[in-house]
């Protein structure tokens, strides 16, 4: 159902950084680009893929509060892997990886403008 998620940035040179290593972690390399003003991390063939951008109304990029992009990881070692890269990154941690119930494994970070992602597995019972 959802084919992209925006992030919004004040420094998109420093926060590409950021999302090339999450990305690069995620197998997904960048499909698009604007120099400058945005990029985009996805597959054509993928699902959901995300967006790096300059509000384009000029103003600053702000935090929305209670907006998260959660990313699908393979298992707990990457779940940890890709909250590890965040961090080292200079992200900031909202919640270090466990077990969130029986069923869901997750780790909570923020980027370097203070949008909230994650890193997660599901199991079904």
């Amino acid at each position: 159902m959802i084919g992209y998620v925006t992030v919004g940035t004040n420094d998109i040179e420093k926060a590409a950084v950021f999302y090339d290593r999450i990305a690069e972690l995620l197998d997904t390399p960048r499909m698009m680009e604007d120099p400058g003003n945005f990029i985009a991390w996805g597959k054509l063939d993928g699902g959901a893929g995300i967006g790096l951008t300059k509000p384009f109304n000029g103003e600053p990029a702000t935090v929305g509060n209670g907006v998260m992009v959660a990313l699908a990881a393979r298992d707990e070692d990457h779940v940890k892997a890709i909250y590890d890269a965040a961090i080292e990154l200079g992200g900031t941690c909202e919640g270090e990886p466990g077990w969130r119930g029986d069923s869901f494994y997750a780790a909570y970070f923020r980027d370097l403008d203070g949008n909230k992602l994650n890193a997660f597995i599901m199991k079904m019972g």
